[in-house]
């Protein structure tokens, strides 16, 4: 089991956080390891619009396929990920955006999972905490290049604030 929580403040609203994460098709664009992205099918499930998806990762010699269920709910501001079928034995996803006080927005971002192959997982667990790092700042870094010129000026906060759990 691997497992990643981190809440963050950035200085965009709750709805460009959800529109970039939201914009699957795109992450081969600025997304570490993803090589490629292909939408299967979109549908209403229970009034949220719902992706199902092939994502492609590689990594060194390593390249797996998986297919996944995005659900959108941008009246909450939640985007879930549900696992379907490749590597894992399961995985869970999910982010949240909720305007902070202060201005901009939290964004809270949990990932969950296990490789079936007791050797890819034994080696993606050495690495997993610099993967998922790098994996999100690269989200923050495609939000700066997208909305630098519409950010909300945020004061300086203490790390309380924006703590990691």
């Amino acid at each position: 089991m691997t497992v990643h929580q981190e809440r963050k403040v950035l200085p965009y609203r709750p709805e460009q956080m959800f529109a970039l994460v939201a914009d699957i098709e795109k992450y081969p664009l600025f997304l570490p390891w993803c090589v490629g992205l292909r939408v299967r099918k979109r549908e209403m499930v229970d009034e949220l619009e719902t992706l199902t998806a092939d994502m492609a990762v590689a990594f060194k010699v390593f390249r797996e396929q998986f297919t996944s269920r995005v659900a959108l709910d941008p009246q909450d501001q939640k985007i879930d990920v549900q696992y379907i079928n490749g590597p894992f034995r399961y995985l869970n996803n999910r982010w949240r955006f909720e305007p902070h006080e202060n201005g901009g927005c939290t964004v809270d971002f949990f990932i969950d999972f296990e490789f079936r192959s007791r050797t890819l997982q034994k080696m993606m667990s050495k690495v997993f905490t610099k993967a998922v790092l790098k994996m999100v700042g690269a989200f923050e870094d495609r939000a700066h290049a997208l909305y630098r010129n519409a950010a909300a000026p945020l004061p300086v906060l203490s790390p309380v604030d924006v703590g990691e759990a």
